[in-house]
């Protein structure tokens, strides 16, 4: 037998997947699309019945800002689930750290941008799946015809009603909150649109393997005139007002009152005083305010986004802000979510904008510059695989910014931080997550009999090495990105292998969604020489998880290119097959 057959049996049954763990996975689809069914009919009973607002309330971090992550944010409620922003590797994130998305019917998107949007299309094609009726995105313009353009290799969302909500529409608002579009715009050009970023081959392409029609389409030429044309610079901010909750019911007051408290009548009597109606009982009339402590105001927070310096002055003399920025407690903001670099941070501008808010607000920041880990279960993978090859397996590097943060006041972005709206506003650190490389190993080592075939392990590697044939013995290398999962998962992400032909060549097999953040995470800040030496992609078929990642590659193969030649325009070709 050779060496990788007794390798991985001898080892499979400490390190490989559990019966149980595989059978919830291999039920996935059955049991999760029961779910939606499940959440929604219980949101048309409270819709129906007693609206009082939720009890718990919070905002969490679900990709801080760093380069391998970008920006996205989850808003849990009792009642609904949002996010705000979804560029790739937002699904695989929100997998693992137990974040559901058959329960998330509202996305907002800042800026169209593929940083923000490039998870979409991989979430979109889940919530259709798990069987999710509706999904309504908010956003500026071009999003409509975005979600247009990637039909392409989705497919239509056939049982997923997909509705766009443009800044320009009504004030939304459902049993939680209500939400308040403020679009920025910046009259120095239009910025890059989707058709000229992509630009360099034929727009043909395969529909997605039994998602799709099986015909092959184009892009129709009114799609492309559309997104040829472009528009002016565009980022919608968002001011999110929780609604109100009810005053609770003031049990020792009510038996004053003479209520029948504890009996089967009481309970219509509070529902219609909740309803901020009175009541007669006994002859005797109650109002609310005898028996119902007063509402609970809702917080307000608020998520901007300013990419450049061209935008701080529009967005910081918006009218949209005045009442936030009085100083009036009453209308404070509890939280600003800035998705904005460092160098805006910086800008006086900006910081006085920030500054005007008052004491009361909260600050979230999320950019590169964070140190936060994304991704744990890879860390974690990793660091136990490595015991057995640290060849094979080496160890993934801590990814630091290059750059020191500036004393900006606020939060820096962790990975899973919260910050929490009701019952009580404070930040919770109980989830962020943590590289702890000695507990991954420690916890390796104390799974029954993990020792003794580690050992038998490493006699085998031993007895097997293969002497080097003359030469150079490094190339070809082969570094599996991906494994081949159809979505992205907890500790497995989609097709994409980096094939190393020579110290100055490489090639990629596949470039599905996630790509470049596998890419930094394993070089970390060799990642920028690795894609300079990128010098052909090869994408077997256009399915969703064979190429969406590769946008993005192509982004960050240009700013590498930039950045090694001291900032000036280098050669950016590339070759897609």
């Amino acid at each position: 037998m050779g060496f990788s057959g007794l390798l991985w049996r001898r080892l499979s049954r400490v390190l490989a997947m559990s019966q149980a763990e595989a059978r919830a996975f291999s039920a996935r689809k059955t049991k999760v699309a029961k779910e939606p069914l499940r959440h929604i009919k219980n949101r048309a009973k409270q819709e129906a019945g007693d609206r009082h607002g939720p009890a718990v309330v919070y905002v969490q971090v679900v990709a801080a800002g760093s380069r391998d992550a970008g920006a996205s944010v989850y808003l849990f409620s009792d009642h609904r689930r949002y996010l705000f922003n979804c560029g790739e590797g937002v699904q695989r994130l929100m997998h693992e750290n137990k974040m559901k998305l058959s329960r998330l019917d509202n996305i907002f998107i800042t800026r169209m941008d593929w940083a923000n949007v490039g998870g979409l299309s991989g979430v979109l094609l889940t919530l259709r799946d798990v069987g999710l009726p509706n999904c309504v995105i908010s956003g500026p313009p071009q999003l409509k015809q975005f979600l247009q353009a990637i039909k392409i290799y989705c497919g239509p969302m056939d049982g997923l009603s997909v509705d766009v909500r443009p800044y320009t529409g009504p004030l939304y608002s459902d049993e939680t909150m209500s939400v308040t579009q403020v679009p920025t715009f910046t009259s120095n050009g239009p910025l890059p649109s989707l058709s000229q970023q992509c630009e360099g081959g034929e727009s043909h392409s395969e529909l997605r393997q039994g998602r799709t029609s099986p015909d092959v389409m184009h892009i129709p030429r009114d799609l492309r005139k559309r997104f040829s044309k472009g528009s002016p610079p565009c980022v919608i901010s968002y001011i999110c007002k929780l609604h109100d909750r009810k005053g609770h019911f003031l049990v020792l007051k009510a038996k004053e009152m003479g209520l029948p408290v504890g009996t089967k009548e009481i309970g219509p009597i509070i529902t219609e005083l909740k309803a901020n109606k009175s009541v007669t009982y006994n002859g005797k009339e109650v109002s609310p305010s005898d028996v119902l402590s007063p509402d609970i105001p809702g917080p307000t927070f608020i998520v901007v986004e300013c990419p450049s310096e061209d935008f701080i002055t529009p967005l910081t003399e918006n009218v949209a802000w005045k009442r936030y920025l009085e100083g009036k407690e009453e209308a404070s903001a509890a939280l600003v979510i800035h998705m904005t670099p460092e160098h805006v941070l910086n800008h006086t501008t900006y910081r006085q904008w920030m500054e005007r808010f008052g004491p009361g607000t909260e600050h979230l920041l999320l950019n590169e510059h964070t140190s936060t880990v994304h991704n744990l279960s890879s860390y974690k993978v990793q660091s136990q695989l490595h015991l057995i090859h640290p060849d094979i397996f080496p160890q993934l590097p801590q990814i630091r910014p290059r750059d020191e943060a500036s004393e900006v006041p606020g939060v820096r972005a962790e990975c899973l931080l919260k910050y929490q709206l009701r019952p009580k506003m404070e930040w919770q650190r109980d989830q962020v997550t943590q590289n702890h490389t000695c507990a991954f190993v420690k916890e390796a080592m104390e799974l029954p009999n993990f020792r003794t075939a580690l050992e038998e392990c490493q006699s085998l590697l031993k007895s097997d090495d293969v002497p080097a044939k003359e030469g150079n013995a490094q190339y070809p290398e082969v570094v599996f990105l991906g494994t081949g999962s159809a979505i992205p998962m907890k500790t497995r992400n989609v097709s994409c292998t980096l094939v190393h032909v020579s110290p100055s060549a490489l090639m990629l097999l596949d470039c599905g969604e996630g790509t470049f953040g596998q890419l930094h995470r394993h070089y970390g800040d060799r990642v920028d020489d690795i894609l300079s030496q990128l010098s052909a992609v090869f994408v077997s078929h256009i399915h969703a998880d064979h190429h969406t990642g590769l946008l993005r590659v192509l982004l960050e193969r240009e700013r590498a290119l930039v950045r090694n030649h001291n900032g000036v325009n280098a050669d950016c070709k590339y070759r897609l097959f």
